[in-house]
């Protein structure tokens, strides 16, 4: 077998306590063996060098033990690939097993793993017809080898279903059959735990498309997590894709105390540095946001992809200024930024085109800093795939369309508001319908803001509602902190600006469940309760939003501190 556990089938019948001593006792009595009956004590994965001028500090990755029906010396190269995969780190996971795959041909589970980290399931990112067929090379070289281990063959199963009919099939047809050969896999191997944390993270990527079943999705997900980081607590699968589990509206609090421990058993990798504030940013916990994001930036810097910077940086980097912004620190925010931008050529992806697009977006929407939105250039830098990027580019239209507005140029904002059909419709056509969801979104909010300039405030508020009725039907993806006008925000800010203080009030506060700790929202509801007669209750969210901030020159901060005062 490929790890020494109890059979999962098994656990799940075993309640409380007894799970625990069943779980303690079977790690315990099971020495940790290679095929050929080499011992590795710890059962870890540890990095080594990865060549091609990657300069790679040495870490370690978390206790990985695959066994992999191949040589000694392949099969411990072997974990290390697949830990770097399970930590997302596709280019180092890629050129480890593209090792194996040249110095030990005939290692069925190395040409397995280069296909493995051409696709990407949690992230934006598609492959292309070519890469697809570069998998579909590797999974043919796999079967080639061949394997006498039915663990090893289902799991090359899986992903040939992926990559089959490269000019064919779309990337959800694809997740889908990648999915079900997950499914399958487990079934056969419910007591392997590299296998079951992949099984796992075939959920969450369907539940991007499965919208009926993404609850139980999430759930079974995590179930199957726990278990696995119950008897192997320092396995970096159970513990990065246990947050992505719970990274949904309801579930950011479960397991605060496991999740924690993700740096720890990877000190240096940077998305396990970041990956816990996927989980702050949804309890508006910035001071935790903005220190493991800063240490996962720093981190990131050591991990070039060939000579650009990767896109772990900015996936930090936007994530702690999004945090700041929340505080209030609007230049600590904005020189951030600045470093980032200006740190040298961003590795061309979809996630970094995400972030150059939303960084300068969101600082000029946070600030409210309607001049500097509407002076925003679309598709920049150049050297991103933005012919792919329909949400991205669609962010930055969007807050170009929210600055026209603002400063009463209804021509430019309609401009914008085409734009942003022509965007969804091409995210539609590609089959992204999420995607086609965020850009209608924030469509909605900019048609709002249109109408009202406009004088049609009935139309301003029932574009707004709308917005946030469809926000609802989508979850924030894994790449964004968070949106750059979240719906319920911009509508409390309409109605507020309307006189209707209490719907105002309402709007803010149902903001805030879904988004707790934003400034604007925390101000807003303080505004509204004020202007509502509510006196308590606007004392209750300035002193919030006093203790929120840390040192910020914006209106609110003082007017905050002024009724604070005058209490």
């Amino acid at each position: 077998m490929g790890t020494n556990t109890l059979q999962l089938s098994t656990l799940r019948q075993i309640p409380g306590l007894l799970l625990a001593a069943a779980l303690i006792a079977a790690t315990a009595c099971s020495p940790d063996h290679h095929p050929d009956g080499e011992t590795n004590a710890r059962g870890a994965s540890h990095a080594h060098d990865h060549g091609g001028g990657m300069d790679i500090p040495a870490h370690v990755l978390g206790s990985i033990d695959f066994r992999a029906a191949c040589s000694t010396e392949a099969a411990a190269t072997f974990n290390d690939g697949l830990g770097y995969l399970h930590h997302m780190m596709y280019e180092q996971a890629r050129s480890t097993f593209e090792r194996i795959a040249e110095q030990h041909p005939e290692c069925a589970m190395g040409h397995w793993g280069v296909a493995t980290t051409l696709f990407q399931p949690l992230w934006p990112t598609r492959p292309s017809v070519d890469t697809l067929r570069q998998g579909q090379a590797a999974i043919e070289r796999a079967r080639q080898a061949g394997t006498g281990d039915d663990r090893e063959q289902q799991l090359i199963d899986a992903t040939a279903a992926f990559f089959s009919e490269p000019e064919e099939a779309d990337w959800w047809t694809r997740i889908r059959r990648w999915a079900d050969g997950m499914e399958a896999a487990h079934v056969a191997h419910p007591e392997d735990a590299d296998t079951a944390t992949l099984y796992a993270l075939s959920r969450l990527a369907l539940a991007f498309v499965e919208e009926d079943a993404r609850a139980g999705l999430h759930e079974e997900a995590a179930t199957v997590l726990l278990r696995v980081h119950d008897y192997m607590p320092e396995h970096p699968g159970a513990m990065h894709y246990l947050i992505h589990a719970n990274d949904v509206d309801g579930r950011a609090h479960r397991s605060l105390e496991v999740i924690e421990g993700y740096s720890d058993i990877a000190p240096e990798v940077p998305h396990a540095l970041h990956m816990p504030s996927h989980l702050y940013v949804r309890l508006g916990k910035w001071p935790e946001t903005i220190e493991w994001n800063a240490r996962s930036a720093d981190a990131a810097l050591n991990f070039p992809v060939g000579d650009t910077i990767s896109f772990h940086y900015l996936h930090a980097i936007d994530y702690k200024i999004y945090a700041y912004l929340q505080k209030g620190e609007d230049a600590k925010a904005n020189a951030i930024a600045e470093t980032a931008l200006a740190k040298g050529t961003h590795q061309p992806s979809f996630n970094s085109a995400f972030h150059l697009a939303a960084i300068p977006a969101r600082l000029a929407i946070e600030r409210r800093d309607w001049e500097k939105a509407s002076e925003l250039e679309p598709r920049t830098p150049e050297n991103q795939p933005w012919d792919s990027a329909m949400w991205p580019e669609g962010m930055v239209w969007f807050a170009r369309g929210m600055g026209a507005v603002e400063q009463g140029d209804l021509e430019h904002a309609r401009e914008a508001d085409r734009r942003l059909e022509a965007l969804k419709a091409a995210a539609r056509a590609d089959g992204e319908e999420s995607f086609a969801r965020y850009i209608e979104v924030d469509r909605l909010i900019l048609a709002g803001w249109r109408a009202h300039a406009a004088g049609y405030d009935d139309n301003a508020v029932g574009h707004l509602e709308a917005a946030v009725d469809l926000d609802r039907t989508v979850e924030k993806h894994p790449i964004t902190p968070g949106a750059l006008y979240p719906p319920g925000e911009a509508l409390g800010d309409l109605l507020l600006r309307l006189g209707r203080y209490e719907d105002a009030l309402a709007a803010f506060e149902a903001s805030a469940d879904r988004w707790p700790g934003r400034f604007h929202t925390v101000a807003g509801a303080a505004r509204a309760a004020d202007a509502a007669g509510d006196e308590a209750l606007a004392a209750r969210y300035y002193d919030q939003l006093l203790e929120l901030v840390g040192d910020s020159d914006r209106p609110a901060v003082t007017e905050a501190s002024r009724f604070v005062a005058a209490r």
